[in-house]
Order: C-alpha cells, then structure tokens, then sequence
C-alpha cells in the first residue's frame, strides 16, 4: 500500500523542475495532488503525467505573490479533495545576476515578493486548512544559498535566508498543534531555472558542477525524495530542519 493513500498535497511552481518532481513523488505515493504554477501549459502537462501513471492530480493556476490565488489553491485542495495535509512552497524566480548595489528596487523586491512573501503568503492559508484537518507539514524549498553567500545574488541569497528563518519560527509556533514544517536546502540542481541562470553554456556549467565535491549537479527527483521523506512518519520528530542535499556544496 502506498504510504500516502488517503493523503492531500498541494506544491507551488509544479509546472517545472523540482516542483514537477515533488508532484509526481507525492502522487507515486498515493497522494493526490494540487498542482500550482503560473505556467498553465507546465502544470497541465504535470498533472497530465501524473494522470498518465495512475495518479489523481488537479492543476490550479497560482501567482504566490497574490494573496488571493494562494487562498484559491488551498481552497481547491479542500473543496476538490476533503482536505490538506502536505504543501511544499517551492516556486521561485533566480532574478537578475548583479552586485548588491546595482540592483533596481524592482529587481529586488520581485525575488523577495516571490521567493520570500510568497512562502509566507502559501503557509497563512496552508497551515489553517491542516489544523482544521489532522495537522500536516509544510515543506519549504530553500537553497544552499538560504545557508552561504553567493556573488550577484543577494536578493536571491536574503530571500533564502529569509524561507529558513520563516521555517524555523513557524515550526516552533505549531508543534504542539499537529503542523511540522522543515525546509529543503538543494545544491545547484539541473532545471529549467538554472539553465535560464547561464547554464546552457557548457563552461558555466562545468564551473558549477566543480563547486560539488560530488562533481555534478542534483537531480529533481532526488530533491524530491527529500521533500517526501519529510511528508513520512519516518520524519515525524523533524521539525523546524534545514535538509541539506547538495552533494556536499556547505561541507567545503
């Protein structure tokens, strides 16, 4: 029997990338998904994949920096299913790659309003559905980045740093009530964002894989392991954690 066969999930930016991978995990384990994304064409191809296998999915169309699409989603996943145990807040946006300094407040302020606010925005809907309910966890996508610094990200970087902090606090304030929320701390993982980052040049790339000990970039589906190991009760002492998968980017 599938670990998550009378489970609800709901992740943000699942058109694409990790989000995509956390979708169809979720699904493989009988969950059944609310996928979210700006990217209608992307999320309907994921719930059309995940239809494809076997699974049952239903895709809404989100933009995280609006209040009220996020409260649209979390009602889908009530309405559409009975109920909400599991969200993994993973869209994002790499923004402009610039010194601190020359970045416009535009610049900044849309990488923090999706990357940041956005999470925030998600959990404020999320987490009252899964108190209604039985509790759940709120997995939070995060970076290495949320941990070390980076050139030309700082707005990227903040934003980060930002989403664990979030997560940490919020861990503490629901833990009695049934709610664990941890984060996902990936390395350089091959996406679509990255490769809008500069990765489709082979130099960059290279340059990239070499900050790994491993030598390599990550996988989505290994970053969505992690996200589902934490949804387990193999998890269920894990709160208010920082899961680093990086193929060894922080031990450095």
């Amino acid at each position: 029997m599938a670990q998550f066969d009378t489970e609800v999930a709901v992740v943000t930016g699942a058109g694409s990338g990790i989000g995509r991978a956390t979708a169809e995990a979720f699904a493989a384990e009988g969950a059944r998904v609310v996928v979210s994304d700006v990217n209608v064409e992307g999320g309907e191809e994921t719930v059309a994949r995940i239809e494809e296998a076997g699974g049952t999915a239903t895709f809404v169309e989100t933009d995280v920096t609006d209040g009220d699409a996020v409260a649209a989603m979390v009602e889908t996943a009530v309405s559409e299913y009975g109920r909400l145990d599991f969200a993994c807040n993973n869209a994002g946006v790499g923004g402009a790659q610039k010194p601190a300094a020359d970045l416009s407040f535009d610049e900044w302020q849309q990488v923090i309003d999706v990357n940041l606010n956005g999470v925030w925005r998600s959990m404020r809907h999320e987490i009252p559905a899964m108190l209604d309910g039985d509790g759940g966890v709120v997995v939070n996508m995060a970076s290495i980045l949320g941990k070390v610094g980076f050139a030309n990200a700082s707005h990227y970087v903040a934003a980060k740093h930002g989403v664990l902090g979030l997560t940490k606090s919020a861990a503490i304030e629901y833990a009695e009530q049934g709610v664990r929320v941890n984060a996902v701390c990936p390395g350089f993982v091959d996406t679509p964002l990255l490769s809008e980052g500069g990765l489709d040049d082979p130099e960059a790339r290279k340059g990239i894989e070499s900050l790994h000990p491993m030598n390599r970039l990550g996988d989505v589906d290994e970053i969505a392991s992690a996200v589902v190991w934490l949804c387990s009760d193999g998890a269920s002492f894990t709160t208010g954690e920082a899961l680093t998968v990086d193929g060894g980017y922080t031990s450095r």
